[in-house]
């Protein structure tokens, strides 16, 4: 005699039936991808899509115009590109500029931000807006500025130094022309973020240390500054990736990258082949290969972050 078994509720239940939790935990889940979807819609329009046409265009020879066909070129850009001998200029021309940033990111708003860390009260107020304020002031219009006082013949500069110097005109001073307009923008935004970096270190470490008889040298080399490292590390990584960039206005609307391609990087480079020169093409493949490598240089960079950064857990 066999005894009917009843089969399992899931098994007879409708297909409508079975679906119906699946849709409850998928609209449970949904509100935070909602959210982040017109931020990420937008980032799918102005960053990605734009890499995509960019790597497109690099195997094309075109010329900017409407009305000019745009010719397939195979790998003849990057060859050319690779061939170049500006290309070894620009690179080395950005070496210098992050070399000479990065006392202006780092090493200038630390002695800055320990020397004024003790500043309190409408002092301190005061203190950071005139610290902060070049970075205010637009690339463009500072740049006016300083093409006067750089003036080699009535500028302020040359009669502060009491030297005859054609501050743009001339190879090196031009170079360092750009790098100290640039880190006088920086310095400010740098040593703000550096003081709060210090505002949240605990004052415990440095009481703990002078109880062990440490000088103020001592608590600043082996206890302040390892806590501040991912504070440092940050504007390092932002310095290496992204101080050619920021000097690019100034060097547009003073020197053109001259003079004899003296402050020409590889981002005015990249822009003048595009917009000086109209090879559209070549300047694609220049920027796939800097967009490519300096992808390389920020993963490197995230990598040794985490090796040398010290937490406070």
């Amino acid at each position: 005699m066999f005894v009917e078994v009843p089969a399992p509720v899931a098994a007879i239940a409708p297909p409508a039936a079975r679906r119906a939790p699946l849709l409850a935990r998928i609209l449970r889940a949904a509100p935070p991808y909602l959210y982040l979807a017109p931020g990420l819609a937008l980032l799918v329009i102005w960053t990605y899509r734009p890499l995509v046409q960019t790597a497109q265009l690099s195997f094309y020879s075109w010329n900017l115009l409407p009305t000019s066909p745009m010719v397939p070129a195979g790998t003849d850009n990057y060859e050319q590109l690779l061939g170049a001998p500006e290309l070894g200029n620009a690179v080395w021309n950005t070496i210098l500029v992050i070399a000479g940033l990065l006392p202006f990111t780092i090493v200038i708003p630390v002695v800055v931000a320990l020397l004024t860390r003790q500043v309190g009260g409408p002092a301190r107020e005061l203190y950071r807006a005139l610290i902060f304020a070049p970075m205010l002031v637009a690339p463009v219009a500072s740049a006016a500025v300083w093409q006067w006082l750089l003036d080699p013949g009535s500028g302020a500069v040359n009669r502060l130094l009491g030297v005859n110097v054609n501050w743009l005109h001339e190879t090196v001073p031009a170079q360092i022309s750009i790098i100290g307009i640039t880190g006088w923008h920086l310095l400010g935004f740098a040593v703000l973020l550096v003081s709060a970096g210090l505002a949240g270190i605990s004052d415990d470490y440095s009481a703990a240390a002078q109880l062990d008889g440490a000088s103020r040298w001592q608590i600043t080399r082996w206890v302040t500054l390892p806590l501040l490292s991912p504070t440092l590390v940050f504007l390092a990584l932002m310095t290496v990736l992204l101080g050619a960039q920021w000097t690019f206005p100034l060097i547009d609307t003073l020197t053109q990258g001259g003079p004899s391609g003296a402050t020409t990087h590889i981002y005015y480079l990249l822009w003048d082949y595009g917009f000086h020169s109209h090879q559209a093409g070549l300047g694609a493949a220049a920027g796939v290969i800097f967009f490519t490598a300096f992808g390389v240089v920020a993963l490197f960079l995230v990598w040794l972050a985490d090796r040398i950064s010290f937490h406070d857990d």
